[in-house]
């Protein structure tokens, strides 16, 4: 089939579907550990990563026919894929604010960094943790500031009974808990 009636990807397609979206208007909160998480990853794969790829292309390329030759063909298409990740890192870190949640250590209040734990009406104890949105990790219980149970906490104080709004209806929630890590 003729390359002319082949759609070729673009960097920015790929972006936009894959990256999670920070609301309009908002700020792109993220705590010093999820900030040098995200760091770490972009250094790694600028000083480690691509520079292997790269070898790994340049030593494929030396060995003739490029159309058939498997190292070649994948190492450019992961060279495609670490400069996306490169590229999607640096910008979400230009537009980071690092937000401390320890300078709200002893606080009984919820704000961002707080790990919460709720009481809701059938009795089921829940811990979160609230961070950004580069950051949450839900399979260890995190979850984005923008998300609802995070809206729905944000603010509130322990003894706070509040309405979450579910796919499955409306339920209430106490907040019977809320700590925050310790400053340095």
């Amino acid at each position: 089939m003729s390359k002319a009636f082949t759609r070729e990807e673009t960097a920015d397609d790929d972006d936009a579907a894959v990256l999670p979206q920070v609301p309009a208007g908002t700020r792109n909160y993220i705590t010093p550990a999820g900030y040098a998480r995200l760091r770490s990853e972009l250094l790694d794969l600028i000083d480690v990563e691509r520079p292997k790829v790269v070898d790994v292309v340049h030593w494929a390329a030396s060995n003739g026919d490029r159309s058939e030759n498997g190292d070649y063909l994948y190492g450019k298409k992961r060279l495609r894929e670490i400069d996306r990740r490169i590229r999607f890192l640096t910008k979400r870190l230009e537009v980071a604010e690092l937000t401390d949640p320890s300078v709200h250590h002893g606080n009984e209040q919820v704000f961002f960094g707080a790990e919460v734990t709720y009481i809701d009406e059938d009795g089921m104890r829940t811990t979160i943790v609230i961070l950004g949105i580069d950051e949450a990790d839900s399979a260890r219980g995190e979850v984005t500031w923008v998300s609802p149970i995070a809206r729905t906490l944000l603010k509130a104080r322990v003894g706070d009974v509040l309405r979450l709004v579910t796919p499955g209806g409306t339920k209430e929630i106490e907040v019977v808990g809320v700590r925050y890590p310790k400053g340095i």
